[in-house]
């Protein structure tokens, strides 16, 4: 897709322009992470986007471009950045291997953090968008700094563990004992999540050939941690004070929407919105008639806008002068990818590059 127009930097920008190249963050371990900003528009704000570990969170992979809703945020004149998990889309690691959930919520502080360092970005608001999975990265973010976010915009989050759904203490038990010894081995149950999630018989094929998607059984530790994590979050929903926004499908029978509801009811947030679709399933900007997914946008959009807009009064936490990201340039692992008359962009850097977290 080639660029629509060009812009210019540290202006008030009324075009948008697309980037589609791929950039990558080497943390501790020697990982590669993939990062990215799909589309760019700098007007009032910057919101990241976090990458989700299941397959209803690799959207932006299997949309891409102005059909993603990378796209059409970037549209409404929102910058987006990205970031594939460890062992998640393009990103290294064994594939949606999860040994820490820790090392997840690290590895998007810091590569968000390195964006708001940026001197593009530096006053801009901050949001958080996150579905599922990223839902509960989203709300970690906030919990481990309270003030630095904005707001935050979750779909179907990963809060708590449905009565419905919760495996019994004896079935957990017996999990954890072989945790250690098999932590890789895709051995736990699970039903088809893509004929679960994808309501749009079309978008779901599509997201189904999709060669990034994971379509295994969870593996053993990854499907513990997991329980462990909602079970942490759902402890703390007290602990939220953040503006948000949480969107459920009523019809969505992977993540109940009684989740949200729970988020809706004990969240501490003076400012909190819910939003319940009648019909509509667990992928809502990705599985759904692009009608329902219109709805959708629209709704994030304004919400966004009403802090963002013209007489808002958004206050942007200073980053400390002491904080060190540890970033440097690595030789990319891609071939060059097509250039656009905007250049390649990453965190507002005019060129195609690579980064080194030093953790």
């Amino acid at each position: 897709m080639d660029a629509e127009v060009s812009v210019k930097w540290g202006a008030r920008y009324d075009r948008v322009s697309i980037d589609l190249n791929h950039n990558f963050l080497r943390y501790f371990n020697n990982l590669v992470l993939n990062t990215r900003i799909e589309l760019v528009y700098l007007s009032g704000s910057a919101i990241y986007l976090t990458r989700n570990g299941n397959v209803a969170q690799h959207k932006s992979l299997v949309r891409f471009g102005n059909r993603s809703l990378a796209g059409l945020l970037a549209r409404a004149r929102y910058a987006v950045f990205g970031i594939d998990y460890e062992g998640h889309g393009r990103s290294t690691g064994s594939r949606c291997y999860i040994k820490k959930f820790e090392n997840v919520v690290n590895d998007c502080d810091e590569f968000f953090k390195s964006v708001c360092a940026e001197k593009e970005y530096r006053l801009k608001g901050r949001f958080l968008y996150g579905e599922s999975m990223g839902g509960a990265v989203a709300l970690l973010l906030h919990m481990k700094e309270p003030s630095f976010y904005n707001g935050a915009v979750l779909a179907a989050p990963m809060c708590k563990i449905s009565e419905k759904l919760k495996p019994h203490p004896v079935v957990v038990n017996i999990l954890t004992g072989f945790e250690d010894l098999i932590p890789k081995w895709k051995i736990v149950p699970s039903k088809d999540v893509i004929d679960s999630a994808f309501k749009d018989p079309v978008k779901r094929e599509e997201i189904r050939n999709n060669k990034l998607i994971y379509q295994d059984n969870p593996r053993l530790k990854t499907a513990l941690v997991m329980l462990r994590t909602s079970m942490r979050v759902e402890e703390s929903l007290s602990k939220v004070t953040l503006p948000f926004l949480v969107l459920h499908g009523d019809s969505d029978t992977v993540t109940d929407p009684e989740i949200s509801k729970a988020l809706y009811e004990r969240a501490s947030s003076k400012d909190k919105t819910m939003k319940l679709y009648p019909g509509m399933w667990h992928g809502l900007t990705a599985g759904e008639t692009d009608e329902n997914v219109g709805i959708v946008f629209t709704d994030i959009v304004a919400w966004l806008d009403k802090f963002t807009g013209e007489g808002s009064n958004l206050i942007v936490e200073p980053l400390h002068e002491a904080f060190d990201f540890g970033i440097e340039k690595l030789p990319s692992p891609l071939p060059p990818a097509k250039k656009h008359s905007i250049g390649s962009y990453l965190c507002g850097i005019k060129e195609t590059r690579t980064l080194h977290s030093a953790i």
